[in-house]
């Protein structure tokens, strides 16, 4: 603290002792206060009241004696002054205090401030650092944030566009499984018609077997009893044909004997025997024999008895059948040797033979004609004028050539010098060897009795018949 601060302070306290000792001078006194630091001083000094002596003074001076009264006036009036100059240099003090405390005041202010300003500054420094790290910090944490959401965008597009192809393959899945389900309800029920169908044809196959073998009992008794009379009827006809030369030459003679004129105009006279032998079913017909039926046919130059069936009423007859179906008992189904010998019954569905035919028609032309009827009633045919088979060292080869018929505009059968074997190959145009199905089983069967160009490779047919004359009969 300085020094004149120290004897102001000073002065101070000796004018509060004074002021003690005559507390009635305290009345109408100005009071003054001082702050310095922690510390506070108060102070009072006395004031002028219209500058009359009090009334106090005035019973004293008229009390006591004139001369005491002129000096306590005096000094009063000394005292008064001496307050007057304190009181003026007391504000002056008061003026200069206040001054400095302002001065220190302000310094301190300042340097609190400028410390408050550094301190706030390196704080703010410090959070400045701290939040540029953290936004650094954000700034990487937000690009990864950013950078996987991307992804996880990326991968839920990715795995949309796979759910929606799962949901189309699944759609696409569970119609098939509907569709199959609906195939499989209908074959379920198509093999229950068919196995009511196949019990119900058993039980008739086994009537039919059973009737098949009482008349093939009653057959097998009738062939004994031919074959009795067949060996009769050989022993009476070798004696036939011994009176018949008899008779001949018997005739002979009596026509010579008859016979006049001269030596060298006459002549014998032989009587020719009918043939019994055919070669094919034109023969028949033109031996005077137009009944259909089966007939027994010879190739010539052999022994070798072949029974065809006959057909003596289309197109003027004469045809010999090479191929019939019409009820599908016969299983055409064979083997390479079954379709070059022959197979089935002429009276009902049969197979001529390959090598027959190849050898019937080696040395004449003839014609093929093939009849066709569907499930509805309808009828069709194809018509070859030229048919020639090779033998079996070429493979039955085929030629036809000349087609017309109802059946297709265009042939059905394979190209012409095609080998032989359309009669059990399914995968040609036509086959007409093929499955046999019973009417309503017979579309969609590819593997079936078809003609492509008339019903298509699907539908199987009803009857075929194949059949061949001689051209220019």
């Amino acid at each position: 603290m300085p020094k004149s601060t120290v004897l102001a302070l000073t002065f101070y306290l000796l004018l509060g002792t004074v002021f003690e000792r005559t507390p009635a001078a305290e009345v109408g006194k100005r009071q003054y206060q001082i702050q310095n630091g922690p510390c506070s001083y108060t102070f009072l000094l006395p004031q002028e009241d219209n500058c009359e002596p009090p009334s106090s003074y005035r019973n004293l001076a008229q009390k006591d004696d004139p001369a005491e009264y002129e000096d306590s006036f005096q000094r009063l009036e000394q005292l008064e002054n001496t307050m007057e100059n304190n009181t003026q240099w007391l504000l002056k003090l008061e003026n200069y205090i206040q001054d400095s405390m302002k001065q220190e005041m302000v310094h301190i202010q300042q340097t609190a401030v400028q410390n408050h300003t550094a301190t706030m500054i390196e704080i703010g420094t410090n959070l400045l650092s701290h939040t540029a790290e953290q936004t650094r910090k954000l700034t990487n944490v937000e690009a990864q944030v950013i950078n996987h959401s991307t992804r996880l965008e990326r991968q839920l597009l990715e795995n949309s566009i796979s759910t929606s192809k799962l949901e189309k393959e699944l759609i696409l899945q569970t119609n098939e499984i509907s569709k199959l389900n609906d195939k499989n309800s209908f074959l379920e029920k198509r093999v229950g018609e068919m196995e009511q169908q196949r019990q119900s044809g058993l039980e008739t196959v086994q009537r039919e077997k059973e009737q098949l073998q009482r008349v093939i009992q009653g057959q097998t008794d009738i062939i004994e009893e031919l074959q009795r009379q067949l060996h009769d009827v050989s022993s009476n006809n070798t004696a036939l044909q011994r009176q018949q030369h008899q008779l001949l030459a018997t005739v002979n003679d009596l026509v010579h004997t008859l016979s006049a004129g001269p030596v060298g105009d006459s002549k014998p006279i032989m009587m020719q025997d009918t043939p019994s032998t055919f070669r094919d079913c034109a023969a028949v017909f033109k031996s005077g024999n137009t009944e259909t039926g089966v007939y027994a046919l010879t190739l010539p130059n052999t022994t070798q008895e072949v029974k065809a069936f006959c057909d003596m009423e289309t197109e003027g007859g004469g045809w010999t059948t090479l191929q019939k179906r019409f009820d599908g008992r016969v299983d055409f189904h064979r083997t390479w040797k079954e379709y070059k010998m022959g197979f089935g019954d002429p009276l009902a569905e049969y197979w001529l033979g390959n090598e027959f035919v190849s050898k019937l028609i080696y040395q004449q032309s003839y014609i093929l004609r093939i009849q066709l009827s569907d499930w509805e009633g309808n009828s069709g045919y194809s018509q070859y004028e030229q048919f020639s088979l090779e033998g079996e060292a070429k493979n039955y080869r085929i030629t036809l050539k000349g087609y017309s018929g109802t059946a297709g505009k265009i042939s059905s059968l394979g190209t012409p010098g095609s080998d032989f074997r359309w009669w059990f190959d399914a995968c040609g145009p036509s086959n007409l060897n093929g499955m046999y199905y019973k009417q309503g089983q017979n579309s969609n069967r590819f593997n079936g009795i078809k003609w492509y160009y008339w019903k298509g490779s699907g539908y199987s047919l009803k009857t075929t018949t194949m059949m061949i004359r001689p051209t220019g009969f």
